[in-house]
Order: C-alpha cells, then structure tokens, then sequence
C-alpha cells in the first residue's frame, strides 16, 4: 500500500537551534530508520487535558508533511488547530533537559510543560 503524502507550503510549528541540533543528533544515531520523520502532535491525557506527542514514526495516509531545517515531519491535519504556531526548543542544563513547548493557542498549561488545555 503506498502512501499518499500531502506537503503544506509552511511549517505549522517552529524549531529552535537548539532543537533542531538535537533532533539530527538522534537521526544520525547507528541504527536509525531513515524511513521515519519527526512526528508533532497530541493525544488526549495529561493534567490538563492533551499532551504533546514528540518522536519518530513512519507516515501514515492522513499525514500531511513539511521540512524544518531538511528535518522531515509529519502531522495529523487534525493536530494543527492546536499547535499552530508552536515552538519547540531542547533544553540541555542539569536542573532542566529535553523538550519543552511554548505554544500560544494553549489557555492553560500544568507544571511539567507537556500538558495543556484549549
């Protein structure tokens, strides 16, 4: 079965440096599978109400894709009304590391940042 991917004109979220570095540091582990791109999305849970979903994946048919810096990605069009304009950047201090999300359609956010309402 081949899948159809439908690329939009313009990244619906954003990276930082700081993100994208890390990102290609975990593409160019041993071992990647290159058919993969970086999913953006959200699923229903969390403290508030929807978490961010933030890895790998194979496209699948409804996956609209884009480019952030020669980063291949992928998201559910259904996804983009709440991400819309959304930043994600790494943090690599000690007290504060991985990926956090600032995300201006969110009304309100939890402590650890992975959460959020709409």
């Amino acid at each position: 079965m081949k899948i159809m991917e439908t690329m939009t004109k313009t990244a619906p979220v954003s990276l930082t440096e700081g993100a994208i570095s890390e990102i290609r540091r975990l593409m160019n582990e041993e071992g990647f599978d290159t058919d993969q791109r970086l999913r953006i999305g959200v699923k229903g849970g969390g403290c508030s109400g929807m978490t961010y979903v933030l890895g790998f994946d194979k496209p699948e048919a409804e996956d609209e894709t884009f480019e952030i810096e020669g980063i291949g990605c992928i998201m559910n069009p259904g996804h983009q009304l709440y991400l819309f304009g959304m930043e994600v950047d790494w943090q690599g201090g000690l007290n504060s590391r991985g990926f956090t999300f600032s995300n201006p359609n969110a009304s309100k956010t939890c402590g650890c940042g992975t959460s959020f309402a709409v």
